[in-house]
C-alpha cells in the first residue's frame, strides 16, 4: 500500500487557469493537469492507493467554495481535506462544519494566506481544530510565491508544536522546504509530524537519513505535491531510498493510515 499524503487538484472551472498561474509563480511544468481525473491516473500509474488533497483558502469568502467541493472526496483513492483561513471570525463554526462534512483535516498555507505561522491566530485554529481531532497539514519552508519573506519558519513551527502541543500537526516539505539545517536543529525529533512533499528534488540524501534517523520514521509522511512533482518518480525514489523495510513502510503507508484511521 501507498499513501500520498500531499496532492493538489481544482475543480473543472478552474483547473486549467490555476495550474497555469501556479506553473508560472513556481517556475515548473505541472505533472497532472490539476483535474481529479488528471490526479486519479497519475496515482493509478504510480501505485499509489491513496493521494491526499490539500486545498487552500486563501481568503475567509472561499470557505464556502472550498469545502463544499472538498466534501465530494471524502473516501476511497482519492481524500480531501478542507481549509480555513486564520483571519475568519468564524473559524470555530467553520472547523465544526468541516468535522461534520466528514473531512479528516484541513490544510493552512501561511504564504498563500498572509499571515505568519506564529500569529495568535494561527495558533486558535491549530488549537480548536486539534481538540476536534482533525489533522493541521502546513506548508512550512520557502515557497516561491514570497522566497524572500518566509512564513512558516522551522522557529515558528516550534513554537506552535511547544505552545499549543497539537498531536496531528504536519509540517510538509520535511519541516520547512530548503531550510533544513533548522528543521534538524529545531524540530527533528518533536511530536510533530512531517512529510517528504517536492523535497526529493532538492534536498540531499544525506540530510533526508539524518532528520528520518533522528526524527523517527514513525513521523514522516510520504507525499509528493503533485501536481508539482511525479508521483510516480517519487515512489521510485523512496523505493530505492537505503531505509529498512520498516522505514520505508511507516513512511509509505503505515503512518498515513493510522492518521488517517483507515
Amino acid at each position: 500500500m501507498i499513501i500520498d499524503f500531499h496532492t493538489h487538484m481544482f475543480p473543472h472551472i478552474i483547473a486549467e487557469r490555476t495550474v497555469k498561474k501556479l506553473s508560472e509563480c513556481v517556475h515548473k511544468k505541472p505533472d497532472t493537469d490539476g483535474t481529479y481525473e488528471g490526479l486519479l491516473k497519475s496515482s493509478r500509474e504510480a501505485g499509489i492507493d491513496c493521494s491526499v488533497v490539500l486545498p487552500i483558502a486563501t481568503k475567509p469568502s472561499q470557505f464556502r467554495t472550498i469545502n463544499d467541493f472538498a466534501s465530494r472526496y471524502l473516501e476511497g483513492e482519492i481524500i480531501s481535506f478542507g481549509s480555513v483561513h486564520p483571519a475568519s471570525p468564524d473559524y470555530k463554526a467553520e472547523l465544526k462544519e468541516i468535522q461534520a462534512m466528514g473531512m479528516k483535516g484541513i490544510k493552512l498555507h501561511p504564504d498563500y494566506q498572509d499571515m505568519y505561522f506564529n500569529d495568535i491566530r494561527y495558533k486558535r485554529v491549530v488549537s480548536y481544530a486539534a481538540e476536534l481531532d482533525l489533522i493541521i497539514s502546513v506548508h512550512a519552508g520557502l515557497d516561491p510565491k514570497c522566497p524572500d519573506d518566509i512564513h512558516c519558519t522551522p522557529q515558528m513551527a516550534a513554537e506552535i508544536v511547544d505552545e499549543v502541543r497539537p498531536k496531528k500537526l504536519v509540517l510538509a516539505h520535511l519541516g520547512g522546504n530548503r531550510q533544513w539545517d533548522d528543521v534538524e536543529r529545531l524540530l527533528a525529533g518533536k511530536d510533530v509530524y512531517f512529510d517528504t512533499g517536492v523535497i526529493f528534488e532538492s534536498m540531499d540524501t544525506e540530510q533526508f537519513l539524518r532528520i528520518v534517523k533522528k526524527h523517527g520514521s514513525k513521523r514522516i509522511l510520504f507525499g509528493t505535491d503533485s501536481p508539482w512533482a511525479g508521483q510516480k518518480r517519487f515512489v521510485d525514489i523512496m523505493r530505492k531510498m537505503p531505509v529498512s523495510e520498516e522505514e520505508r513502510e511507516d513512511m509509505l503507508y503505515k503512518n498515513g493510515k493510522r492518521l488517517l484511521g483507515l
